[in-house]
């Protein structure tokens, strides 16, 4: 396919400008010293060109995306309609208070059903991405131990298993990282928790279900453990989409948290944002919860706030306006019986998937997963020479988006599917059919596997060599 720039054709244009409205100006001086280099051509060239571009995409509008450990979720259409109401898209956040009532509820109304639905007492709406809610939540159990003298909890404990955000997140808010194995099941060591916990742990980042998709029957013991020994329990949101409405992480025993309103409440997730990672809290942190928070006035309606030992400000204002008003519609449109009833189905799909697939693809732990599950291939690459790579290539040739590779790093070969409750009974059939006959194929012709995909755009590439040295922009033909 030839590029814009590549079918630009000097004179023609797609430029339909009205008429001037304002009084025409000459500049006295020239604001370039050549002509942009910009392509010139039809509209229908450049709706075509973009139209293709589109088919070369893969993401949930054209099929199933099981890409584990991200929820990467269906987003109704519902919520972009609500998020386009002139009453949202037309405010800005200067102005005057009294004219922004309604943008103000929407906040207060968020932070109202986040805090039931999570057991916490209070959020900040602020954050803009989850790691951003990791790295706040952090700074909450930081300043905490801060405000009462406590200056030797340095440390934060992170299970083996962990989102890889949350060391990065630990080490930026100034913490030392403390790795901690899991055992055998899946779950945390606790003897091994035992032993890392002392008057130096600051906190514990987890995240339950966990990242390999098991709910840990010990957590009660665990945030115990942290708690004893003086330390704050922070639980990663990332995985809430297959407990919320069901179990609540303040239940559990944790103190702060974030959410990723672009997995769990199904906001646009990738592509750089908008995200948005609010971040909750225990009543007992609540002070120091950064941003504009929304309270009531005397009489005067809402207003903005600042919690009295405010850590300060993540990002400008109170966060991504219209993600978190598509995330209030996506609660609003499932209800108090609709949010566990998602849960549910995303158990159900995972498990379903699972079961129909396990007796070619070994899992990584044995018994019910919960909203994802991780197979290994370690096996099928020693026999074979065939990889968890070659196997989420081939998917492409099927239309299918890969799921995770090689995460959680505890799993050799391991390739982590999270189907999500959105698809339905006969997605989830077509899918493990195609990996059924993947396998087949892998054991027939494995030397084959290493070609895939064939019938992509684009085929296999240097994937290390990209990410060091990525091509960013066009080029220009010397």
């Amino acid at each position: 396919m030839k590029l814009v720039f590549e079918r630009s054709v000097p004179g023609r244009n797609t430029a339909y400008l009205p008429k001037l409205d304002v009084p025409e100006i000459t500049l006295n001086a020239e604001l370039r010293e050549k002509k942009l280099n910009l392509p010139e051509l039809p509209e229908v060239e450049v709706d075509r060109h973009y139209t293709e571009l589109s088919k070369q995409t893969r993401g949930v509008n054209g099929g199933i995306y099981p890409l584990g450990s991200c929820t990467m979720k269906y987003n109704p259409a519902v919520n972009e309609k609500t998020a386009a109401l002139p009453g949202f898209t037309d405010v800005h956040p200067l102005q005057p208070v009294e004219t922004v009532q309604g943008a103000l509820e929407v906040f207060r109304e968020t932070e109202r059903l986040l805090t039931k639905i999570t057991g916490m007492d209070a959020f900040s709406l602020q954050p803009a991405a989850g790691a951003h809610g990791e790295f706040t939540g952090l700074l909450l159990i930081k300043a905490y131990h801060l405000s009462r003298g406590d200056q030797a909890r340095t440390k934060i404990i992170v299970p083996d298993s962990a989102h890889g955000t949350n060391p990065a997140s630990a080490a930026m808010a100034g913490f030392e990282v403390v790795n901690i194995a899991s055992d055998d099941h899946g779950y945390v060591d606790l003897d091994a928790l035992r032993a890392a916990v002392g008057p130096d742990t600051a906190g514990l980042m987890l995240t339950n279900p966990n990242t390999v998709g098991l709910f840990d029957p010990h957590i009660l013991e665990i945030t115990g453990i942290v708690h004893e020994a003086g330390g704050l329990c922070y639980y990663d949101g990332a995985n809430l989409n297959a407990v919320m409405g069901i179990a609540r992480p303040g239940d559990m025993g944790f103190d702060v948290m974030h959410i990723n309103l672009h997995k769990t409440f199904s906001t646009p997730h990738g592509g750089g944002g908008p995200g948005s990672g609010p971040c909750g809290c225990k009543a007992f942190l609540a002070d120091f919860l950064p941003g504009l928070r929304v309270k009531e006035a005397d009489g005067t309606g809402l207003v903005e706030g600042k919690a009295a030992s405010t850590i300060g400000n993540m990002r400008s204002f109170a966060g991504n306006f219209s993600v978190i008003v598509k995330a209030l519609t996506y609660i609003y449109v499932l209800g108090k019986e609709g949010i566990p009833a998602t849960a549910k189905n995303a158990v159900l799909n995972a498990n379903y998937m699972m079961e129909q697939l396990k007796d070619l693809y070994p899992m990584a732990f044995e018994g019910p997963c919960m909203h994802e599950f991780v197979m290994t291939l370690e096996k099928m690459k020693e026999e074979t020479h065939v990889s968890a790579l070659d196997i989420a290539k081939a998917l492409l040739d099927y239309g299918i988006h890969p799921p995770t590779m090689y995460f959680p790093l505890i799993v050799h070969e391991a390739l982590m599917v999270e189907p999500t409750e959105t698809e339905s009974k006969e997605t989830l059939d077509e899918a493990v059919q195609v990996l059924r006959q993947i396998y087949a194929d892998a054991l027939a012709a494995p030397e084959a596997m290493h070609e895939k995909p064939l019938t992509t755009p684009v085929r296999r590439l240097d994937e290390v060599g990209a990410a060091r040295n990525p091509v960013v922009r066009y080029r220009f033909a010397d």
